[in-house]
């Protein structure tokens, strides 16, 4: 072939490779889209990858090009969005110049997301056993470590009293866990409410708690 025929051929070759990486991100979108509403309507266990298919304009076969079991797209959902969440969190702790600011930006940061994404935080809480079976050494340890990693650095930077970090730790990550299962639930969410609350709730906690230390 030559040159100019490559010429030729070359803009519809890679506009070809371009409408196929699409549908692919689209088939992909797709079938997670539905996993996740069966798996909030029925739960993890009750869920077959039929069901999933069923909630799609896609072949049956479709699905085993992208997942190879249910239990891949299941991870696939949580990872997708603890891990990015995760990594906010620990921008949002790194970069605070005061206790206050630690506190209210990753709490503003976790219930931002519930509002977002409300439908995210119904499928953790619809399937909360099985995501802490996938996930007790994992997505949970990696989230509840760099809250750990974060506290000690803000611990050395003066922001935070020195204390026992586990149970400070165990104290943060509670707090918002729970609050966000109330934000999520509720017909009008404030993060930025809710946000506030919680930062008053722990820096007059956090303080007492350090002067006994």
């Amino acid at each position: 072939m030559n040159e100019l025929a490559i010429q030729e051929f070359e803009p519809q070759d890679a506009e070809a490779v371009g409408k196929r990486e699409r549908n692919k991100l689209r088939n992909r979108q797709l079938i997670m889209e539905a996993a996740r509403r069966c798996f909030i309507e029925n739960g993890y266990d009750a869920v077959t990858v039929r069901d999933i298919i069923g909630e799609t304009d896609l072949a049956s076969g479709t699905y085993y090009n992208y997942f190879p079991d249910k239990a891949a797209v299941f991870k696939a959902l949580v990872e997708d969005s603890m891990v990015a969440m995760n990594q906010r969190l620990h921008e949002v702790r790194s970069s605070a110049r005061s206790m206050e600011e630690f506190l209210y930006g990753a709490y503003l940061t976790a219930f931002q997301t519930v509002a977002d994404d409300p439908l995210f935080f119904a499928f953790i809480l619809r399937n909360e056993p099985v995501v802490r079976d996938f996930y007790e050494d994992t997505v949970f340890g990696i989230s509840i470590n760099t809250l750990k990693k974060d506290i000690k650095d803000a611990v050395v930077r003066g922001l935070l009293p020195m204390t026992d970090i586990e149970f400070l730790a165990a104290a943060f990550y509670g707090v918002g866990y729970e609050m966000s299962r109330s934000l999520a639930a509720r017909e009008i969410k404030d993060p930025e409410r809710a946000a506030r609350m919680a930062t008053d709730l722990l820096m007059r906690g956090v303080q007492s708690v350090g002067q006994r230390a």
